[in-house]
């Protein structure tokens, strides 16, 4: 909802039986780590009476309706006889919704699998069903500005045939998934109170990053390049459909009647972005977006779908690897399409980087708890004229420009983000409130005492602002807006400088708690305290992130190659790899020789050109530090090669599944006469077993065997 200059409403009524502030209700605290001894202690399996295998753990409103008759609980080894907890070689895309209508949950919970680092911190990885099972899990969510630990027992709902009627996996025997889905619904409340969400909320709660949101029918001239640069760094991405009149209506198994649009996408749905390509057509280039429907089925109907006449105009071998014949779910699609399609887009980043013009890799981020109080601090905002938006919480917010960034840049990226709690045990019982914030230039000249590094954190009263302050000075988002959601964020570009922030709700008078973050290069967050009424006991952070996987530095180097050749022969790979600083490998030089490099270029060059563009060498290099981490990691020796043992150990650490019988061929066709492999043979044997079994994939039907034309055949063979 936009701001109003002066906007006339009625006084809210105050609700009954509300005398004093209702504080946020925290989530149960229990230690895994003992629980589960005590139960190893005694020989029994863990029952969690905080979130009981009862119907209350599922809710009492629509949601029942929906369930099938003589629901029950049971454990995963009375549902499958090998119940795994995490399967690491299974692809990320295996998971499919349930009877909750949590699209959004499931969508974030996919983006998330495609970072196995920040997955790990969510889904603690040394848990299982047979070595210290004592049926308990515990899972991580970032839960308004801390991490919690959340408990549960793994008794999950099923059907009279034992099949799960909430998340599952399209692999019968993984239950990871929904076990993080029963502790999510525990943080909540209930399965009940993950019926409605968006994206960005789960997203955050993975992660505890900030939020981009882009609304698609005015989206950036660069929204490309934003795309770009989100896919190759540690960004989780999300998106929604219209809401639209529905073509058709479809009843799935596990899922109510659904409003299907005629191009095959669902009205008002949530979607996982996957990735993008751009690919080279007959006619000229085009950039495609791959997103996935969570429901694993009911895919998109139009240009480049997966019966679309498009493909015949790409390369065999580019159609082979990216064209996938199956109901999966997952699609691409046109940018232009996606921009029409769907509403927005929501990018979740650790750090800001994204969006920001200024070098440099490190973040300091704020994070202050606060609360509007009726009669104390619950001032509304301007719009209502009444007066009393100044008694609002202020915060006084000083920029600094960064000292590791190279440029001198006029202004600075400044994130703010504000995000309201709610005061229920059930997330879907407290509508959300109209929130924003407002943004002030403070002149130093004006108001001195703000920039004393000594100053204390009991501030005599003058220190807030007063009302004549906010009549004589224009806020700098003019374009203010009060939305209905959980988290308000907006990105900023300041001058360094002295500026207050000033939280509120729409209205005056609603109550609620809150935790402002703020994310730059370089800032002081201090809260403007008023005796008496700010008593409150604020929560404080203040870190610096260092984002490692941040490609600002590396982007640099590869636009001055790639300014100068927008596409490279296998010579110039080979010219570039040996010239970068490989950072943290000391062991020895790593070195490409050209006929390694040839092969690398022959594997990615999708369209046959016999030249690598920078979206194929930004595909590059994401693996190729992949693997040098893992290499590393199995190099116990530090001798710079793999024996046999230390490369089968490496292969399992991406996530790949392969016979003896294959490595230990790969190791004679890639190895010394030892059968030892470098980290260059490493590159170049797992670029073939990455990209070999991902044709193999997308061609399969049954996948248990291809069919290829000789043409395609040859190219997949002769030139990879």
């Amino acid at each position: 909802m936009l701001f109003l200059p002066c906007l006339k409403k009625k006084k809210s009524p105050v609700p009954l039986g509300r005398n004093i502030f209702q504080k946020h209700t925290l989530p149960v605290q229990q230690n895994y780590q003992a629980l589960l001894e005590t139960c190893l202690k005694n020989k029994r399996l863990f029952t969690d009476d905080s979130f009981p295998a009862h119907i209350s753990s599922i809710g009492m409103g629509p949601l029942l309706k929906k369930l099938p008759q003589n629901l029950q609980w049971k454990r995963p080894h009375a549902l499958h006889r090998s119940p795994v907890f995490y399967a690491a070689n299974r692809k990320q895309l295996d998971l499919c919704q349930g009877f909750v209508e949590n699209c959004w949950f499931l969508a974030a919970l996919e983006a998330l699998t495609f970072h196995q680092d920040i997955l790990a911190a969510v889904v603690p990885q040394n848990q299982s069903f047979e070595r210290n099972y004592a049926g308990i899990f515990h899972f991580r969510f970032w839960h308004f500005g801390e991490w919690v630990d959340v408990v549960v027992d793994d008794r999950l709902p099923v059907n009279e045939e034992g099949e799960l009627v909430f998340l599952s996996s399209v692999y019968k025997n993984v239950f990871w998934g929904a076990l993080l889905e029963k502790a999510y619904a525990k943080l909540y409340g209930s399965y009940e109170d993950l019926q409605i969400g968006q994206v960005s909320e789960a997203l955050v709660d993975f992660t505890g990053g900030v939020n981009i949101r882009i609304k698609l029918a005015a989206a950036p001239p660069d929204l490309w390049d934003i795309l770009t640069r989100a896919t190759y760094s540690r960004s989780l991405m999300g998106c929604h459909t219209h809401l639209g009149v529905y073509f058709l209506s479809v009843s799935l198994p596990c899922i109510q009647t659904t409003k299907v649009l005629k191009n095959g996408l669902v009205a008002g749905h949530a979607y996982t972005v996957t990735g993008i390509r751009k690919v080279t057509c007959q006619y000229g280039p085009e950039n495609l977006v791959r997103l996935r429907n969570p429901w694993g089925k009911i895919e998109w109907k139009g240009d480049w779908s997966d019966s679309s006449y498009k493909w015949e105009l790409l390369s065999p071998k580019e159609k082979i690897l990216l064209r996938k014949k199956k109901e999966d779910g997952e699609f691409w699609m046109s940018l232009q399409d996606f921009k029409v399609h769907f509403v927005d887009l929501v990018i979740c980043k650790l750090t800001p980087d994204l969006m920001s013009r200024e070098d440099g890799k490190k973040w300091m981020y704020s994070l202050k708890s606060g609360r509007w109080v009726k009669g104390s601090t619950a001032g509304g905002s301007q719009g209502f004229c009444n007066g009393t938006f100044w008694m609002n919480p202020q915060y006084w917010l000083n920029v600094l420009p960064a000292e590791d960034s190279k440029k001198s840049l006029g202004s600075c990226n400044v994130v703010i983000s504000l995000m309201q709690k709610h005061s229920s045990k059930h997330r879907n019982l407290a509508p959300h409130l109209f929130i924003g914030f407002s943004l002030y230039k403070v002149q130093r000249i004006a108001f001195p005492f703000l920039l004393s590094p000594n100053r204390k954190a009991s501030s005599p009263s003058k220190l807030k602002l007063p009302p004549a302050f906010f009549a004589r000075h224009q806020r700098v988002n003019k374009h203010q807006v009060f939305l209905d959601e959980r988290e308000v964020t907006h990105d900023f570009h300041l001058e360094p400088g002295v500026y207050v922030i000033v939280p509120s709700t729409l209205e005056p008078q609603q109550e609620s708690e809150f935790i402002l973050r703020v994310f730059s290069r370089k800032h002081v967050l201090r809260n403007i305290f008023l005796p008496g009424v700010n008593d409150y006991c604020f929560f404080n952070i203040i870190k610096e992130i260092v984002d490692r996987y941040e490609g600002k530095i590396w982007e640099a180097f590869f636009t001055k190659h790639f300014e100068q050749n927008p596409e490279i022969n296998a010579v110039q790979l080979q010219r570039i790899l040996n010239n970068i600083s490989w950072r943290n490998f000391q062991s020895f030089r790593l070195s490409f020789s050209l006929d390694a490099c040839q092969g690398i270029l022959a594997l990615l060059d999708l369209n046959a050109s016999g030249t690598l563009s920078i979206q194929e060498f930004r595909v590059l290099w994401k693996r190729l530090l992949f693997y040098l981490e893992v290499f590393q990691k199995r190099d116990t020796s530090r001798s710079g090669k793999l024996d046999l043992v230390e490369l089968h150990a490496a292969v399992q650490e991406t996530g790949i599944s392969l016979s003896n019988e294959v490595c230990n061929l790969m190791a004679i066709r890639y190895g010394d006469p030892d059968l030892k492999i470098s980290f260059e043979s490493f590159v170049c044997f797992m670029l073939r077993v990455e990209i070999m079994g991902e044709a193999f994939r997308n061609l399969t039907q049954d996948g248990k065997g291809i069919y290829l034309r000789e043409t395609e055949w040859m190219m997949m063979t002769l030139y990879s």
